[in-house]
């Protein structure tokens, strides 16, 4: 079990054992249920037998369910329903057979008393398991256990004394055991998916139908005194919830379950309101209707329904025409409010959505002129204006930026003080402005114009455009993070770009330098090494016939073997020194400098340590590869090696005082691609700094793990 729901491992049934637990559950149960209401309803006599027949129709409906039920798909909660409507066909025929012109009957009444609460405990046992019918969980199977465990314990004790079941006791414990069971229904609800949802919308919609129905047979009663049997009658509207259970079943009934499941709650919704306010206007304030009165009553409520009933229809004609009255043309002042949320979306440009909203409010608003400036800088520019008055811009400075920013929607006044210029042409005109900001920062600006003799802005105005202004900062805010997010997107795939150009460079650099420790190797140390074999060679065969000239070649293969380890040291310098790796960067590269034919000068930051090896190597090269360029383009040039530490990342310049050079056209060369290589590789950079005539400086940063 895992997370409150078990596996259950259901075992291969024959196609012949699925044929034949339909037909017990889809046929023979709810046929049998309705044979014993039938028989139940001939034994009751005068009164008792329309309490019968609304009990038939009910199991009737609840047999429809069941079977209904286990055609469409085998499921638990059809035996369920089976079993339940069976229990309450006992109940009804034992009730009749015990009240009946037979008389009273001690084992129909015993088995009517047991046979009602267990179909209290069914039905409950159903509700927990809607819609599969299997119980998920040890909490649920025990509410389910106790729930038949209380039943026959109540209906066996009811019975040995002798006393029939409390109709109304009866139905209070089931209406609570339904509200027990509504948490578990809403959890399967928003769990359920396809058939099983379209089957729980139904399935409610049938018991909201119900209750409406009920509760509009009890208020009936209470004000109109119709229908007289109110308990018969509102039993008998329960019937709308197997009918529900019936209709889940169809897919094509299933489909448009949701949007009818908002219709018929909303409905019923409105039913409640209204029926509580006539028992609260006519009960509550008056008195209980008499004679004509009850009447009159009826003929208002049923007036009541007629009028609620068409003015949904109705409504949207209504506030069209009154809009039209009242506003002439024009819309009203927050239709803008309505449109302009919808419009703000990607498949329309800013510049399109500025100048609808700025059509909109000339039109719902009766301006003259409707403006809008944008700017996140010191410069705020007119980008639409209805109708076009050409560009126009507003300089604002770092005093007036917040004020503005922070201003709600203001007059010509306030204008007068902050935003002078806005008022250029428009002396006698009525002028409205809304600073659009977000976060603190003005992003634009909102002007609306009207002539002087024409209506006064109102409050209504007002707040509309506090609240578009509001709306335009969050469009503005969010259109400066669409493009904050493509320049960083760009920047990525240039990057990206520039990273695939310097792995290819790597490899092909890898590639060449192999070839040239190859070709080295061969043409220099491979042929010292040749020769001294041949050398050793003759040596060994001279060295008994003439012992002094074999002393002579032992000698002069001595030298041939420093040449060797001489030649060899100075390749191994070239992938990798020695030094480098044994006592660190400042003494390689005082070492380098050493060898430099031109006067170099190192200098180290105290306390420089030693770093990973990736680190070493990379500023080492870089340096030296600085310094092999100045002695090839300046070799008559002072040459200066710096490193150091400084916020957190490791720094080298190489400074030269040859005739310089264009660093433009230099950054395509060789040289700078190696170290840019080398330093990207491990998240540095390098920067060439010179001018013809003065110098040079390469300098480069890496950040320190």
């Amino acid at each position: 079990m895992t997370g409150g729901t078990s596996a259950v491992v259901v075992p291969a049934v024959p196609p012949g054992s699925h044929r034949a637990q339909r037909s017990l559950a889809g046929v023979a149960l709810p046929a049998a249920a309705v044979a014993v209401a039938v028989a139940g309803l001939r034994a009751g006599t005068g009164a008792i037998t329309g309490v019968y027949a609304v009990g038939t129709v009910l199991v009737t409906a609840w047999a429809l369910a069941a079977v209904c039920w286990a055609w469409s798909r085998p499921r638990a909660a059809a035996w369920q329903l089976a079993a339940g409507t069976l229990a309450g066909a006992v109940t009804l025929a034992a009730a009749g057979l015990a009240g009946g012109e037979a008389g009273v009957h001690p084992a129909a009444r015993a088995a009517a008393t047991i046979a009602g609460p267990l179909m209290i405990a069914i039905s409950f046992h159903f509700l927990l398991g809607f819609p599969g019918g299997r119980l998920a969980g040890q909490a649920r199977r025990a509410c389910a256990g106790l729930s038949y465990g209380a039943a026959l314990a109540a209906g066996g004790g009811l019975a040995a004394a002798g006393r029939p079941v409390p109709a109304g006791a009866a139905a209070a414990v089931w209406c609570l055991l339904a509200l027990a069971a509504l948490p578990t229904l809403q959890r399967r609800y928003r769990q359920a998916v396809d058939v099983d949802r379209e089957r729980m919308q139904w399935a409610g919609m049938g018991a909201v139908v119900a209750a409406a129905a009920a509760l509009v047979t009890v208020v009936l009663h209470l004000l109109v005194g119709w229908p007289g049997p109110v308990a018969m009658t509102a039993a008998g509207a329960t019937a709308a919830v197997p009918l529900g259970l019936a209709a889940g079943t169809s897919r094509a009934l299933g489909r448009p379950g949701g949007r009818l499941f908002v219709q018929v709650v909303s409905m019923a919704g409105f039913t409640v309101v209204v029926a509580g306010i006539y028992l609260i206007v006519v009960l509550g304030f008056g008195r209980e209707p008499t004679g004509p009165d009850r009447a009159v009553l009826a003929l208002s409520m049923l007036a009541a329904a007629i009028a609620a009933a068409g003015y949904v229809p109705a409504r949207d004609r209504l506030v069209a025409a009154a809009t039209r009255f009242v506003y002439g043309a024009r819309q009203a002042p927050d239709e803008v409010l309505r449109t302009f949320g919808s419009r703000l979306t990607r498949a329309v440009t800013m510049d399109e959505l500025l100048l609808q909203l700025a059509e909109s409010l000339r039109k719902t608003m009766g301006l003259t002129r409707a403006e809008i400036y944008t700017g996140a800088g010191d410069v705020l520019e007119r980008t639409v204006s209805v109708p076009d008055s050409g560009p126009k811009s507003l300089m604002l400075t770092g005093r007036e930026r917040p004020v503005v920013a922070r201003a709600g929607v203001s007059g010509s006044a306030w204008t007068a003080i902050w935003l002078p210029s806005l008022l250029d042409g428009r002396a006698d005109a009525q002028l409205r402005v809304a600073p659009a900001s977000h976060a603190g920062e003005l992003l634009g600006l909102i002007v609306a114009e009207r002539p002087a003799a024409a209506d006064a802005f109102s409050e209504e105005d007002d707040r509309v455009l506090t609240e578009l202004a509001r709306q335009t900062g969050l469009a503005f805010h969010n259109v400066q993070l669409d493009a904050a997010l493509h320049t960083t997107l760009e920047e990525l795939r240039k990057q990206a770009d520039e990273l695939r150009e310097s792995r290819a460079r790597v490899v092909a650099s890898g590639d060449a330098e192999r070839r040239k420790v190859e070709r080295n190797l061969h043409d220099g140390a491979q042929q010292h090494l040749v020769a001294l074999a041949v050398n050793l060679r003759l040596a060994r065969e001279m060295l008994a016939d003439d012992p002094a000239t074999a002393g002579v070649i032992m000698d002069q293969l001595a030298g041939d073997v420093q040449e060797t380890i001489r030649e060899l040291r100075e390749l191994a310098h070239g992938i990798y020194p020695p030094l480098l790796s044994g006592s660190g960067l400042p003494d390689a590269l005082r070492a380098a400098a050493g060898r430099s034919p031109l006067a170099v000068s190192v200098t180290i930051a105290d306390g420089l340590g030693r770093f990973p090896a990736e680190l070493d190597a990379a500023v080492y090269f870089c340096c030296l590869e600085a310094m092999q360029n100045a002695a090839k383009h300046a070799p008559q040039a002072n040459v200066q090696v710096r490193v150091w530490i400084e916020a957190g990342g490791l720094l080298f310049s190489v400074t030269d005082d040859g005739p310089g050079f264009d660093a433009g056209q230099a950054r395509g060369g060789h040289g700078f691609v190696n170290m840019a290589d080398r330093l990207g590789a491990i998240g540095g950079t390098v920067r060439w700094e010179s001018q013809p005539g003065h110098g040079a400086r390469i300098s480069g940063s890496i950040p320190l793990p």
